[in-house]
């Protein structure tokens, strides 16, 4: 179908929308050069696209460009020429990680979706896309997510539900501004600790994954508003592991050094040393004053919330000896020891998500 320019809906002055119009080919030689340039944003979704033309790069302003609902199996180079480029979305294609023009990672996107394709992983052209707030890549065949992740540095909001992702990398907690991390329906089996470190975090979609616990951590979240655990089996199944290796002679000596307070300075020891030192953890057991470095006992550890939720939370002990309960009694101690650490507020509406 050959389109005229009077086709597309009289949106405004900047906006072309030729979309639902069961268009197989998009020419621009119909739009005179004055609405190529005022044009900011172009809709062409719903339509039957196999390809996308390089002419694109004619609309030079443009600021929002919708391919979405199409059957594109490729992104042209000449969208690489468009330098005011900030959203771009084309879900629901055929796109996959050979799709994308070389040069993409060049644009200076904000908003990216991707959802509904075919990527089986996320292409590394997306990883420079240092500007991006958001990234979408919902329902694709996506197996990992790439350390390189870490460099989207102004990523708000971060989408991969619906693939087949196995693990969460530790790159993920480098992101300062992440608000939104959406991992639902995917095969996670743990949560790093590292993403304590995302202090921004105020939604976690976690539901229908593989996980049989949390780590301990996941309460230091202070913004978290949001967290969706349903459909794992750490809600409907009881579990509780324990391992421990010896601790090394280092380790015993840093512990003798930590627990006894013996004074040290620069002065006394090599660099090596007082940065180990540093990197003691306190045991959490109220009853022990006792430290741990690389050595630790792995518990699960249930606690008992809103009178309905049994949450398993990984926690650490300094060794077996220690006398850390770690009954499956709501009543105990132990039980409400990590509820009293976090407002009630919050748990209700963390737990209930």
């Amino acid at each position: 179908m050959e389109i005229r320019e009077g086709a597309a809906a009289a949106v405004g002055d900047n906006v072309l929308d030729y979309s639902r119009l069961s268009l197989d080919t998009f020419s621009v030689d119909s739009v005179s050069d004055e609405r190529k340039k005022d044009t900011k944003q172009l809709y062409l979704n719903y339509n039957r696209l196999a390809s996308l033309p390089s002419s694109v790069s004619l609309f030079c302003n443009l600021e929002f460009l919708d391919i979405s609902n199409n059957g594109l199996s490729a992104i042209c180079e000449g969208i690489t020429r468009l330098p005011r480029l900030r959203q771009l979305i084309a879900k629901n294609n055929r796109l996959d990680e050979f799709s994308l023009p070389k040069e993409f990672g060049s644009l200076q996107l904000e908003v990216l979706n991707f959802s509904g394709n075919r990527f089986e992983e996320i292409p590394l052209q997306c990883m420079k896309l240092v500007r991006l707030q958001s990234l979408s890549l919902g329902g694709n065949r996506l197996k990992s997510i790439p350390s390189e992740i870490e460099n989207l540095t102004s990523l708000e909001l971060l989408y991969l539900g619906g693939n087949f992702i196995t693990a969460i990398p530790p790159e993920v907690a480098n992101l300062p501004y992440l608000s939104y991390l959406v991992l639902c329906d995917n095969r996670i089996q743990s949560v790093p600790p590292q993403l304590t470190r995302l202090y921004s975090l105020r939604s976690l979609s976690l539901h229908n994954n593989l996980l049989t616990y949390l780590p301990r951590e996941i309460l230091s979240l202070v913004h978290l508003q949001e967290l969706s655990l349903r459909g794992n089996p750490l809600v409907v199944r009881f579990v509780k592991e324990m391992t421990y290796d010896p601790p090394s002679l280092l380790e015993l000596a840093a512990r003798t050094a930590k627990s006894r307070n013996v004074p040290y300075s620069p002065c006394d020891l090599p660099s090596n040393l007082l940065g180990y030192l540093d990197l003691a953890s306190k045991c959490p057991n109220p009853k022990c004053a006792g430290v741990y470095f690389d050595s630790c006992v792995r518990q699960i550890k249930f606690v008992d919330f809103c009178g309905k939720y049994r949450l398993p939370l990984m926690h650490y002990l300094c060794s077996p000896e220690c006398t850390s309960p770690c009954s499956s009694n709501p009543q105990s101690d132990a039980e409400s020891e990590d509820e009293s650490s976090v407002p009630a507020y919050r748990l209700q509406r963390v737990l209930l998500g």
